[in-house]
């Protein structure tokens, strides 16, 4: 980098995070080194336990990652070809991706433009005989409108797999991401707000029958050792993973705060620039904010703005040397492994102006407030013509 480069902002910089646990992650390694126990162990037990309490959940079960805690959860549920799941389209690949992988086909709902979290009123309508299940996302670290989805649930007897990768600590009218649904599913891929040093994830639930039948799942569907049950899959969690887990664990309130912190200064920065107001949407201001629903905690695992010239503006900002990512660009219904489903452009026209307009900003826990008032002043420069 060139003396004369200003010092990079990255989208989120692990290396910080790292620096100041440095000591107790080497601690814990070393633990398990010692023990030889790799593959699930009391590390993993002990992790169990903590993220169940945290969660509001009696049960939960370490698997090797986000995706596999979402094809493990519907293999619980007895998900088969030809069964439909219905869930957001805007979401990461994997929501949708443990549902073909199952054979089953993945019914698409479109989102609120506000939250980016699907719109629980077009659930019902697609639900016919062949529907197993709704798996609503809990999309950058805020809770879906759980409530109607859960009368819909229950009047129709469905089983709901909450997609909370996103949302670990997240709350929705005094109750945690992940106490909602039948099953629900966590990711601690080291983006994560919890993030190990490797894939893992984790499966929560209330249901003692299904905790059971996702941890035989988990070990091939084996019990005890070479029988087995059912016909599973190889989902167990590392001991190392766990043992850096639960050493981050120790911190995940307190780096919660600091996104929130964050979060609060953008919107400040965002206004005093006079690049937006509260409610306001694209058109109005050069930049639309994250909604905030009211009901409940958001850890905000991401800081998603909505702008026009969207590519223009990712362009410009990493010639400041400012980090950012789009979440995502291309919706599920269009993406072309599920060209077959049907789904054209125009199909879910909210999912689809989103994967234009959103881009994701630094919000990371070590940012500083000097960082920040950059970054918005690098976006005020792009719209008053610097670009």
């Amino acid at each position: 980098m060139s003396p004369n480069e200003p010092t990079p902002i990255p989208i989120l910089d692990l290396k910080s995070q790292y620096a100041s646990i440095r000591e107790e992650i080497h601690a814990a390694l070393d633990h398990v080194l010692e023990s030889q126990h790799f593959i699930l162990g009391p590390e993993v037990s002990a992790l169990e336990e903590e993220i169940a309490a945290y969660s509001q959940c009696q049960y939960s079960i370490g698997v090797s990652s986000g995706t596999d805690a979402l094809l493990v959860a519907l293999m619980a549920l007895g998900v088969k070809p030809g069964d439909e799941v219905i869930t957001s389209s805007y979401s990461f690949f994997a929501t949708a991706g443990a549902v073909a992988r199952l054979g089953a086909r993945p019914v698409f709902v479109d989102i609120d433009p506000g939250t980016l979290n699907l719109r629980p009123e077009a659930i019902e309508p697609l639900i016919n005989a062949r529907t197993r299940a709704i798996i609503p996302v809990h999309f950058c670290g805020q809770v879906a409108d759980m409530d109607p989805i859960l009368e819909i649930s229950d009047r129709f007897n469905m089983p709901v797999i909450e997609d909370a990768a996103q949302a670990i600590g997240a709350e929705y009218k005094g109750k945690r991401a992940g106490s909602f649904g039948d099953l629900a599913c966590l990711s601690f891929f080291p983006s994560k707000n919890l993030g190990g040093y490797g894939d893992s994830g984790m499966v929560l639930t209330n249901n003692p029958e299904l905790a059971e039948r996702v941890a035989l799942l988990r070990t091939h569907g084996a019990r005890p050792k070479y029988h087995h049950k059912l016909v599973g899959g190889n989902f167990r969690m590392d001991a190392i993973q766990a043992a850096v887990l639960r050493v981050k664990f120790k911190y995940l309130d307190l780096w919660t705060a600091a996104r929130q912190r964050n979060a609060g200064n953008y919107r400040r920065l965002f206004v005093e620039h006079c690049l937006a107001a509260p409610g306001s949407e694209v058109g109005d201001y050069p930049v639309q904010l994250p909604a905030e629903t009211g009901w409940g905690r958001h850890i905000y695992h991401l800081f998603q703005i909505r702008v026009t010239r969207r590519d223009e503006l990712q362009a410009y900002l990493l010639s400041q040397h400012i980090g950012s990512e789009v979440y995502y660009p291309v919706p599920l219904h269009l993406q072309e492994c599920f060209s077959s489903l049907g789904y054209f452009p125009g199909s879910l026209p909210a999912s689809e102006r989103a994967a234009l307009e959103t881009l994701a900003i630094p919000i990371y826990p070590e940012l500083t407030v000097a960082d920040q008032s950059r970054v918005v002043e690098a976006i005020a420069s792009f719209f008053n013509g610097a670009s």
